[in-house]
C-alpha cells in the first residue's frame, strides 16, 4: 500500500541549546495540536535535565510532557526531518547539518529559566513560564500554514 504524500506527516525537530523547556514545549504543542499532521521530535545541543516548572505549565493547559526526556540531538542522527526548527539563538548559531533534505527555521523564544531568574516571586517566575509556553503555543498553531509556504 502505497501512502499519499499528502496524508504523509511532516517530520519536524525542535531545537533548543539544553532541550529542557522550550523545545520540549514546541514538541509538546506540536504532538497536542497537530498530532494528524507533524511527527514532532526535540533535542539539545548540550542537552540538560527536564524543566519541572516547564513540565509544570504545560500541564496547567491539558499537556502532558512530563514522560519526555532531554536528549542530545545526535541521538536523533539517523532520522530524515522535513524540518529542523531552532528555538533558541544559540542552538541556530551551532545547529548541525542533518542528512536529507531537511529545510532550517529559527524562531527564537526567550529562555524562561534565564527570565524567570529575575523574578521575585514565584508567581511572576510562573507568569514568565506561562508567557514563553503561549508565544509557543501561538506559534505552534500556525506552523502547518508557515511549512506550506516555506
Amino acid at each position: 500500500m502505497v501512502v499519499s504524500e499528502e496524508l504523509r506527516k511532516l517530520k519536524v525537530l525542535f531545537l533548543c541549546t539544553g532541550n529542557s523547556c522550550r523545545s520540549q514545549m514546541a514538541e509538546g504543542w506540536a504532538k497536542a495540536l497537530h498530532p494528524e499532521l507533524l511527527d514532532a521530535y526535540s533535542a539539545g545541543i548540550e542537552p540538560q535535565q527536564l524543566n519541572p516548572d516547564a513540565v509544570r505549565v504545560m500541564a496547567e493547559v491539558g499537556v502532558d510532557i512530563s514522560g519526555h526526556r532531554s536528549k542530545h540531538v545526535h541521538e536523533l542522527a539517523g532520522m530524515n526531518f522535513d524540518y529542523v526548527i531552532t528555538v533558541c539563538d544559540q542552538a541556530k548559531e551551532q545547529c548541525p547539518v542533518f542528512p536529507g533534505q531537511a529545510k532550517r527555521l529559527h524562531v527564537g523564544f526567550e529562555d524562561p529559566p534565564r527570565l524567570a531568574a529575575l523574578a521575585r516571586t514565584e508567581e511572576e517566575r510562573m507568569a514568565i513560564y506561562r508567557q514563553i509556553r503561549d508565544q509557543i503555543r501561538s506559534f505552534i498553531e500556525q506552523l502547518p500554514k508557515m511549512l506550506e509556504k516555506l
